[in-house]
């Protein structure tokens, strides 16, 4: 029986829980491309590697004909600290962490007026 390589590709994004609307930013492609390429039976080796990077998993388990697990090992390497000693991230994960930040800081806000609206 032959592999669907976007049927296990599409398990392993499920499995690990990963929002179909975040793999398409972190691919720079549509949401729609995502179920594209989750319906075909062959998929190129670069989208799946591009897939692995985002959802963070090393799909040298599931292709080993296409891949080594050094393929991979980037997923499992903590940033560099740069001369300050500060982890450098990539721009989306920064912007992700900033995002969560902001939404935090205005439903705190909003909790505050509230508060001394009540008062």
């Amino acid at each position: 029986m032959e592999k669907h390589y976007g049927q296990i590709v599409e398990y392993r994004v499920r499995k690990n829980g990963f929002c179909i609307s975040d793999l398409a930013r972190c691919t720079n492609v549509n949401r729609r491309s995502i179920y594209n390429w989750f319906n075909q039976k062959k998929l190129r080796s670069d989208v799946i590697l591009k897939i692995g990077f985002a959802i963070k998993h090393d799909f040298a388990q599931e292709f080993p004909e296409l891949f080594e697990s050094n393929d991979f090992k980037t997923i499992y390497k903590l940033p560099e600290p740069d001369a300050q000693g500060i982890a450098q991230f990539d721009a989306h994960e920064h912007q992700n962490w900033k995002n969560k930040y902001l939404n935090l800081l205005e439903r705190y806000n909003e909790m505050l007026q509230k508060e001394t609206t009540q008062v």
